[in-house]
């Protein structure tokens, strides 16, 4: 009707961000994915070179970077945190199943080292990010985990920070979990993200 006022709902909607609705550039995307490359290869080499502390110091910028570009910095923190739990858990798992060892790591040792935990705290930051177009994909995404992640794995260790100890059991058995958990990560991403407004969260570009 002419001249009845704009509901304040219908005004919020109108005034949103055009970024908002279009999801995350592809620039954030792919610079996005180039650091974490970076940082990945910088602590598995400091790793393999007793200097874990300095690969350390290449994830931490990355980790500020990514908190300070989000939106709600503090749903991508409760996501960090509870990837590197199951890191935590997944790492465990392999030590204790005796496939691999790690350097700095004692082969007595049930529980994986710290630089170990902080590529999976790396990870975290690629799955509202680089990993996005995942979401909401549950099978594909255990299909390319069941393939990439073996494979980034073996490339890791050819790098020297892990030995394989029966390289065909711990190919199979970091096959089997990242089927299982890159989808449960990436379905946990979702209800924590931190890059786009709730308002506008069923957009997933």
């Amino acid at each position: 009707m002419v001249g009845r006022p704009l509901s304040l709902r219908a005004a919020r909607v109108r005034c949103a961000p055009a970024a908002s609705r279009r999801g995350l550039s592809l620039r954030l995307k792919l610079g996005h994915f180039a650091l974490f490359q970076l940082a990945w290869l910088a602590m598995v080499m400091g790793a393999a070179h007793g200097h874990a502390y300095l690969g350390c110091l290449a994830i931490a910028p990355v980790l500020v970077l990514h908190l300070a570009l989000a939106r709600y910095p503090g749903r991508e923190v409760l996501l960090l945190g509870s990837v590197t739990l199951v890191g935590l858990a997944a790492e465990t798992l392999q030590l204790r199943l005796g496939h691999v060892r790690y350097a700095g790591v004692d082969a007595e040792s049930a529980w994986p080292a710290p630089w170990l935990l902080l590529l999976w705290t790396l990870l975290g930051t690629t799955l509202n990010v680089s990993m996005r177009w995942l979401r909401g994909r549950p099978l594909l995404a255990a299909c390319l985990a069941a393939i990439g992640g073996p494979a980034a794995f073996a490339s890791g260790a050819r790098l020297g920070p892990a030995q394989f100890v029966d390289a065909t059991a711990a190919l199979v058995s970091s096959s089997l979990l990242w089927s299982v958990l890159l989808p449960l990560m990436l379905a946990l991403a979702r209800r924590l993200d931190g890059f786009v407004p709730v308002s506008f969260g069923s957009s997933n570009a």
